[in-house]
């Protein structure tokens, strides 16, 4: 059996190998918090090995983030620095590749008033939109993995005695990502072998309609015309493959903007600017959100679904089985990352240009013609459980299940 030590050494590979995937003589920008620095340490050291000419690491601290959004003045959180957002569109330009450490903390922004944290995303939003291009192109390669934090830990595992919450995040952590297989980087392949089965027959499918059934969903999705349908696999502007999202057992596509009717109920909590979002629901009227319900959060809910047209719209849906490794362990981790691969789930706001045929190559302009929504955010929640069916419709107007009781009908 591998040590910690030896299974740290794997996901740091796993992260720089099949994640971004860094080629000899690119650079590597890594953002992250201060919590990870060690875990951090030993992915820059695996990026050098294999080649990485720069690896550039973009620390923040969430004591200091809280302290800001406790104490600075409203007009702090309407602003966000050019020279960074500047400086990530040019290495972007430069092929740098992208790599997001997070350690998060789900509750760090409780108590702080809505409307700073809607500002703060906002200016964000728009000071990062060229940078955004490209990623949600595939232009770049970009990826998401995650480490424990005192904070997160302690969320997930309550009921864990305090000593023992981060190496329990740990294991959880390796379980969900395939650290725990001999070889990481083979079983990975095999895995996305297996999403790219499901992939392939929804493209052949070419269902213009989905149609969701659940507790409190009746939804109706019309699919945008040439819509694809992606897996884990991405491929970059140079033809790198890259994975995004560490763990990920989805396969996604772009709706049809103004294609969306009827009401979804949420079956996760929704981690969304340092606050949880519980038990809330979302009706469309040809494509649009009408109505926002929730038991906890409604106003940052509001907030989010008020950042700009295209947030009132939604951007993606994804279809992840019931039954997968990071379901089947029945814990909320309270982070999109790991909760929206456990659930099949849908997407408020921007949809990705490499989910309908020809849109890595279209403007905004071209890709919003063809169907696509566009916005400053995009935003993953969660709708997928045991008891959820989906049916596709044809262009016949025949249905087949693609869902039934929560996972693969096929």
């Amino acid at each position: 059996m591998a040590t910690f030590e030896e299974k740290l050494e794997r996901y740091a590979a796993l992260a720089v190998q099949v994640g971004v995937n860094v080629q000899p003589g690119q650079t590597l920008v890594i953002s992250t918090s201060l919590a990870s620095a060690p875990f951090v340490r030993l992915v820059v050291k695996k990026a050098y090995e294999i080649g990485a000419k720069n690896v550039h690491v973009e620390w923040n601290d969430d004591v200091v983030t809280r302290t800001k959004y406790e104490l600075a003045p409203d007009e702090a959180f309407t602003e966000y620095p050019m020279w960074r957002a500047k400086g990530w569109e040019d290495m972007a330009e430069g092929n740098a590749a992208f790599l997001s450490i997070i350690a998060p903390n789900p509750d760090l922004l409780k108590g702080i008033k809505p409307e700073r944290i809607a500002n703060a995303n906002k200016a964000a939003g728009m000071a990062l939109k060229t940078w955004r291009t490209y990623t949600m192109s595939d232009k770049v390669s970009w990826s998401i993995v995650a480490v424990p934090s005192p904070d997160w830990s302690a969320k997930v595992f309550p009921d864990v005695a305090p000593e023992k919450r981060e190496d329990t995040m740990w294991d959880a952590i390796f379980a969900a990502t395939r650290i725990n297989e001999e070889d990481p980087v083979a079983a990975w392949k095999q895995h996305i072998e297996v999403l790219d089965t499901k992939a392939s027959h929804l493209n052949e499918k070419k269902f213009r309609k989905l149609r969701y059934t659940g507790p409190g969903t009746d939804l109706t999705i019309e699919l945008a015309p040439g819509h694809i349908w992606i897996s884990a696999g991405s491929e970059n502007a140079k033809g790198d493959i890259f994975v995004a999202n560490m763990p990920t057992e989805e396969v996604f596509t772009a709706p049809l903007k103004g294609g969306v009717n009827g009401t979804v109920a949420s079956t996760k909590p929704l981690s969304y600017g340092g606050n949880l979002i519980k038990d809330f629901s979302l009706t469309f009227k040809d494509g649009r959100i009408v109505d926002v319900q929730a038991e906890e959060g409604l106003e940052v809910l509001k907030n989010l679904v008020d950042t700009d047209e295209g947030a009132a719209y939604l951007g993606e849906v994804a279809l992840v089985p019931h039954r997968s490794p990071i379901s089947d362990t029945n814990l909320i981790f309270y982070n999109t990352l790991f909760d929206e691969n456990a659930s099949c789930h849908l997407a408020i706001g921007k949809a990705y240009a490499f989910c309908i045929e020809g849109g890595k190559a279209m403007n905004e302009e071209e890709q919003m013609a063809a169907g696509l929504n566009n916005s400053l955010v995009h935003v993953d929640f969660m709708i997928g459980s045991a008891e959820l069916n989906i049916d596709g419709e044809r262009e016949d107007g025949t249905y087949e299940p693609v869902f039934r009781d929560g996972n693969w009908a096929f």
